[in-house]
This record gives structure tokens, sequence and C-alpha cells, in this order.
């Protein structure tokens, strides 16, 4: 069973949002929140595989619980790895805006993904069952044009150098993970197994110091590694 925690200020998208989810038996609501404050509580309380979060909230909105949630992983030890593995709560954005920069700010922040309030059911719960199986919401979907849309076009030397610790095949690597690639994609693409991708995908999170796969996406756009449209 996936369980998932809802936030949002809207009792009556909460509930909208639960009845999508519960009508597959491996999904349950354990929990909703109406604000930032509540689902801090709410995720120690609970400790959900996933959090559908909105960005608009009173008291303490999407952006400062992912800012909150980031310091936590950054305490705990062991903190920078692949996502693919580990058992950490995941943020899903829910958003009215599909081109709105707080959806970019909330992807820098460690959101594995993002969906619009009108998507179908169908695409509402498999974004959950994605994300709870480790995966990011990159492509195809609505997550990877933001990235491209909102990334700055002109790359800063300082953030290009920060790939300066990688080998080249790591670059190569963060370069399809940029692509939205799985690890199985990314192994037929550079002759490697799998198992292989995913050990060079943890060592890219761990020298760059990225939550997950979507901060590596970030980072392959704002270093330039991958440019919009590329």
């Amino acid at each position: 069973m996936i369980r998932v925690l809802l936030v949002d200020d809207q009792p009556l998208v909460r509930t909208g949002v639960r009845a999508l989810l519960e009508r597959d038996g491996g999904i349950g609501v354990v929990a909703e929140s109406g604000n930032g404050r509540e689902a801090l509580v709410d995720i120690d309380r609970y400790r959900p595989d996933v959090v559908l979060l909105d960005l608009q909230m009173p008291a303490m909105d999407g952006l400062a619980v992912l800012r909150e949630l980031g310091r936590r992983a950054d305490r705990s030890p062991g903190g920078h790895v692949d996502t693919s593995t580990d058992r950490r709560t995941r943020v899903v954005v829910l958003t009215t805006f599909g081109e709105d920069d707080n959806v970019f700010a909330a992807l820098r922040l460690g959101a594995s993904g993002f969906l619009l309030k009108d998507a179908g059911p169908g695409e509402l719960r498999e974004a959950v069952r994605t994300v709870a199986a480790g995966e990011a919401l990159l492509s195809p979907g609505v997550t990877r044009r933001v990235i491209e849309r909102l990334a700055d076009t002109s790359v800063d030397p300082e953030a290009a150098a920060r790939l300066n610790v990688l080998t080249g095949r790591e670059r190569d690597v963060l370069a399809l993970v940029g692509r939205g690639m799985s690890n199985q994609e990314i192994g037929a693409e550079l002759h490697l197994s799998p198992a292989t991708a995913r050990t060079h995908v943890g060592r890219v999170l761990a020298k760059l110091g990225a939550r997950d796969r979507v901060g590596l996406v970030v980072i392959a756009y704002e270093t330039g590694l991958v440019r919009p449209g590329g």
C-alpha cells in the first residue's frame, strides 16, 4: 500500500483527490493537511511515501515546506542517495499554474515532480505510483518542459565549474539523466548494465550533492550540460 498525505488549503480539492486516489486498491490516503505547518507535523506522524503538496497556502506555503524537508534531509546521515533505492518521503507539487516560477523553485528545492490540478484520474494515480517507486516525473510530461522553459539560458561559469568533480563518464550519465532517461535507458545508450548505470547515477548524486534525479536534471540545465530543446 502506497501511503499518501494530501496537503491543500481547499477541503473540496482534498476530497476530490482522495476519492480519485482511493479508487486504486494500492493507494491509501493516511491524512489531510490544510497548510504547511500541519503538513510537517503529519509527515512526522504518518511517514507517508508520497506527499501531494499545494504551493499556495496560508500559514506556511509549499515552498517553505520543501525548504524544511531539505534541511532535515541534509541533517540526516547518508542524505544524498539514489532515489531508486531509498525510502524517503517524496513530494509531488499540485499546481494550477503550468508555467509558474514557483514550480521551478519547487523542483530546485527537492520536489520529485509536479502535476496540474486538472490532471486526469489515471495520470494522478500513475504519478503517485511512479514517485513512490523512486522515479521522477520527468518525461514525458510537463516537468521537463517547465525546466527547459524556465532554466536560465545564460550559464554562470561558477555553476558550470561544479561539474569539474565529475569524470567524463559521469558527465555523460548526468547529461542523459538531464534528458529524462531511466537507468535502463542510460545503460543502453552507454553500453552499460542498468545496475552499473544506477551506480554511476549514485556517484553523480553524491559528488554534486543533489537529493534526487530531479535535482540532477536541474543541475544539467543550469550548468549548460543540457540546453533547452537539446
